[in-house]
């Protein structure tokens, strides 16, 4: 069993994690303990290509220090050689004692440090703080088990469905908190994608943005789907991040090239075309509704064909919440019956 100690130390591998980038490589921490429970080191992953977080914590010791310690980690240690080397080996040549880690690696090809470790003699304790690293990397686990990011579909819309008033105006259907609240998810999000339609007709930045339209620190990467050209002066060529230009209307695809790429959670805000698209593909996971208090009548609904013939097909959903924001109200629901993406590790 854990000890304070450990549990603390695995409490401040968590927080080092969180230092790293998400990407295609986890977020990990990692803390080194003397025999005696002291501090000796602590490290992070930094990226793909960098030293895993064991490793980065080890070489700030002299060669022999961390012999007899215990290393905390927040994911199993690797058994893998790729553009590092197993960080259980390390652990095995550093002479570490204990190790202490939080998630078995979901993996195939990094799985199976613990049990090299345990052969060699090394005691290990996995399950420490679980639930918090599971939270941490769920995006990345989800990644590895289906080979695309987690999607949100997000759109606002009157009490009667339509995304806009007849003439086209849509600006602004909501109010400033439930658009405040767009914004943040939208710096939660790695990418945010739009179709060639609607950066056509309304030439969106693509950008996170705080009240007074300055950017906020995280921004999406912007990602356009669709076979038309965006214009070489639109706004979101002028994006923080390099934009990535698909021509193409396979979802799947697209979907399957992010997360190559390393892109955990995407945000689709590509208007009705697009969000139905998703929605009758199947790849929405998550389904952001912000709904105003007003009637705009006419034809411009905010979805359009996901794919249901008769009523017997219709799209169930589970509800997650239901939040007031202002005058509005934010409905956040998924697939019903469905697996959870974001499952245990």
């Amino acid at each position: 069993m854990a000890s304070a100690v450990e549990i603390d130390a695995m409490r401040r591998a968590l927080q080092l994690a969180r230092r790293g980038p998400r990407g295609l490589n986890p977020q990990v921490g990692a803390v080194i303990l003397s025999p005696a429970g002291d501090v000796l080191a602590e490290g992070h992953h930094r990226g793909a290509g960098t030293p895993h977080a064991e490793v980065d914590a080890l070489s700030q010791l002299a060669p022999g220090a961390a012999r007899g310690a215990t290393a905390v980690v927040t994911l199993e240690p690797c058994n893998h050689t790729g553009r590092t080397g197993p960080c259980a080996v390390a652990l095995l040549e550093a002479g570490v004692a204990r190790v202490v880690f939080a998630l078995d690696d979901p993996t195939d090809a990094a799985a199976g440090g613990a049990d090299r470790l345990r052969a060699a003699g090394v005691d290990v304790e996995s399950g420490v703080e679980a639930d918090a690293a599971r939270l941490l990397i769920r995006d990345w686990i989800a990644l590895q088990r289906t080979g695309r990011p987690h999607v949100t579909v997000k759109w606002a819309q009157s009490l009667d469905g339509r995304a806009a008033a007849d003439d086209g105006t849509s600006q602004w259907i909501t109010g400033p908190d439930a658009r405040r609240d767009v914004h943040a998810r939208r710096a939660q999000a790695d990418a945010i994608v739009a179709g060639t339609g609607t950066v056509r007709a309304d030439d969106p930045a693509l950008t996170a943005r705080a009240d007074g339209g300055s950017l906020l620190d995280a921004q999406p990467i912007p990602v356009v789907i669709g076979r038309s050209e965006t214009a070489p002066d639109a706004a979101v060529r002028r994006h923080p991040r390099t934009p990535l230009f698909y021509d193409t209307h396979d979802l799947t695809a697209v979907l399957a090239d992010l997360g190559a790429r390393g892109v955990q959670r995407v945000f689709v805000e590509g208007g009705p075309t697009l969000a139905s698209a998703f929605i009758r593909d199947g790849l929405a996971d998550e389904l952001l509704v912000y709904v105003a208090p007003v009637l705009l009548g006419g034809s411009r609904l905010a979805i359009g064909d996901v794919g249901v013939p008769t009523i017997d097909h219709a799209r169930r959903l589970a509800v997650a919440s239901v939040q007031t924001l202002g005058d509005d109200l934010l409905i956040v629901a998924g697939p019903a019956n469905t697996p959870d993406r974001e499952g245990d590790a």
